[in-house]
């Protein structure tokens, strides 16, 4: 039986680094992009494959869509040279960044960027992957805690992800029939460098989220890596067309 391969996007830092590393400790194998930190995604490839899994970083700025078709072309080229494959299974919509204005101060270029990287990319980059994942795969797309409650700043952003909850059900729908099971999954506030770093590294913000949720700590990058591994296990395969929030209890 060959080794499971996933593709995440977004995954030389932050989260996405994180799911990476876990996924390669449950034996899973590798393709990873990366915006324009070539290095740092160089340095996760070692990472994984001291964990003895399978790795390779391609460049994909996901805000670009005319960038996809060559992408999936060269997805298609490092399956069969590194794998001897025609397919992955799993994908992993991760790629992403902060956005924090108010709804009357959002710019219309604001507006754009972020829906273009957090819901036109998720939509179409997995519509043109599609004929590359394997029949029985998982697609895992990824919210935010903000869909479900709401802090002042974040109207832009959580309106995309509120799209993308939607769009996730659409698809366990219509990819059922080939049993692909698609999920989102929805972190709470993290220390990463997301969004300048804010919950990592202002105390009062980070004081305030802790104080709000019911295990009384803020996010590791840990607890979400594990989430998305736990999700492409073979336990979680019944679970399709579900929201999945990995916030500690935030504003229960």
């Amino acid at each position: 039986m060959s080794k499971k391969i996933a593709l995440v996007t977004g995954a030389s830092r932050g989260l996405g680094k994180n799911a990476v590393l876990k996924l390669a400790e449950q034996g899973i194998d590798v393709i990873f992009t990366y915006n324009s930190q070539r290095e740092e995604a160089e340095s996760v490839v070692r990472e994984i494959e001291a964990k003895g899994a399978k790795a390779v970083t391609l460049q994909l700025n996901v805000a670009e869509s005319n960038g996809f078709d060559p992408f999936v072309a060269q997805v298609k080229s490092q399956l069969e040279k590194v794998w001897q494959r025609e397919n992955f299974d799993f994908l992993v919509n991760n790629a992403g960044i902060g956005g924090n204005a108010s709804f009357a101060e959002t710019t219309e270029e604001e507006f754009d960027l972020l829906m273009k990287i957090h819901l036109k990319a998720p939509f179409f980059l997995t519509q043109k992957l599609l004929p590359l994942i394997a029949d029985g795969g998982r697609v895992l797309n990824v919210s935010t805690g903000l869909t479900r409650f709401c802090l002042p700043g974040f109207a832009a952003y959580a309106t995309m992800k509120g799209g993308m909850e939607v769009l996730t059900r659409y698809q366990a729908k219509e990819l059922g029939a080939r049993g692909i099971s698609v999920n989102i999954l929805a972190p709470g506030a993290i220390e990463t460098d997301f969004g300048g770093g804010a919950v990592r590294d202002n105390q009062q913000i980070n004081q305030y989220v802790a104080k709000n949720t019911a295990l009384g700590r803020v996010g590791q990058p840990d607890d979400i890596g594990g989430m998305v591994a736990m999700l492409l296990s073979e336990q979680s395969g019944w679970a399709n067309g579900q929201r999945i929030e990995a916030s500690g209890g935030m504003f229960l």
